[in-house]
């Protein structure tokens, strides 16, 4: 597993070894001793997987208690994946770190509890995998908006995004509530 840095250092870029022949490839998604020699001491409860159309952005969601740790991969597609440091005592407090993720290209984000992540589908279609430290709490759940000018994530846009009525309602980051 090779390790791409991103500009917050906690998060973590992925590229696992990849195995081609002329039958396909095989590659290791996730093995718990290879992630821990990577400071990656996740216990993982749940997989998630979303299906989004071209201009889908999805985010910035967390969860004031249970905050989950995801890591990150595209199954088919194409997304911008977005982290933003929510760790009050963080000196990356309210930066953002992206990284591009496709089914051509098999990297993996490892974004660690404390953060607001989301994705902007680019692709026609994208099958987005996700596996999580903590269980699902729909009433911790917040949306941190995805255009908020004091953190200025830089989405890679085409038109309006398509968003869902919870993610245009999102809160911005100095009216962050627990």
């Amino acid at each position: 597993m090779h390790i791409i840095p991103t500009e917050i250092p906690d998060v973590l870029l992925l590229e696992p070894r990849v195995f081609s022949d002329s039958r396909g490839f095989f590659l290791e998604t996730y093995n718990e001793r290879t992630f821990a020699t990577l400071g990656v001491n996740a216990h993982f409860v749940q997989d998630n997987q979303s299906h989004s159309k071209k201009g889908v952005l999805r985010g910035l969601h967390y969860q004031v208690e249970h905050a989950q740790g995801k890591l990150v991969r595209v199954l088919q597609g194409e997304i911008f994946d977005v982290a933003v440091d929510l760790r009050p005592a963080s000196p990356t407090f309210g930066k953002w770190t992206g990284a591009w993720l496709s089914s051509g290209a098999p990297r993996m984000i490892w974004i660690p509890r404390g953060f607001a992540h989301g994705f902007y589908t680019t692709s026609e279609t994208a099958d987005v995998s996700y596996k999580v430290t903590d269980f699902y709490a729909p009433e911790f759940e917040r949306t941190l908006v995805w255009n908020d000018p004091d953190v200025g994530v830089v989405w890679p846009l085409e038109g309006e995004p398509n968003l869902s009525e919870k993610d245009r309602a999102g809160h911005l980051l100095r009216d962050m509530r627990r």
